[in-house]
């Protein structure tokens, strides 16, 4: 894949712009809240969960837990969900979906039946791309940039020390 700085939307201080922002935002919030848990969608999701839960430990006292989404994403129901650490109990705990670019939904729709039967006090979603192309009933509750797109066009999102943006394809 050619990465340049024509298709660059978000480069690396730009997204950690955004991780720090959407930290604070989740802080304010569920500030009264003790525990929050994380739950990244493999595999950007679960980094973006990982450096938001940094920024989280530095402005706030809340208790911080990760929790890792794995789920085929093209073939949802034929597959396992699965969440790793699994959850001893989630009754009463704020639980933040996380996913790099939201898109049609599907992935997110899929990932929230996982924690239905949890007892969450509440499930809130943050993203670091909102594309705008709703087909399943998702938003984001906190979102980095909000970027309208045509639905032929795509965004990458790179988390890697060689490539680390955001790419409009």
């Amino acid at each position: 894949m050619v990465y340049t700085t024509d298709n660059l939307i978000l480069d690396r201080q730009a997204i950690l712009q955004k991780i720090t922002r959407i930290a604070y935002e989740i802080y304010e919030r569920n500030f009264e809240e003790e525990r929050l848990v994380l739950a990244g969608v493999y595999e950007n999701g679960y980094i973006l969960a990982q450096l938001l839960e940094q920024e989280l430990k530095k402005i706030s006292p809340l208790t911080v837990e990760l929790m890792e989404v794995r789920l085929h994403k093209t073939q949802p129901l034929q597959h396992e969900l699965n969440l790793t650490p699994s959850p001893e109990s989630l009754t009463d705990t704020v639980v933040v979906l996380v996913d790099d670019v939201l898109n049609t939904g599907k992935t997110l729709a899929y990932t929230v039946r996982a924690f239905l039967d949890k007892d969450c006090k509440k499930l809130e979603i943050a993203t670091l791309v909102d594309r705008h192309h709703p087909l399943y009933p998702i938003s984001a509750t906190y979102t980095g940039y909000s970027l309208a797109t045509t639905i032929k066009e795509h965004i990458k999102v790179e988390l890697d020390e060689e490539n680390f943006g955001a790419y409009l394809m």
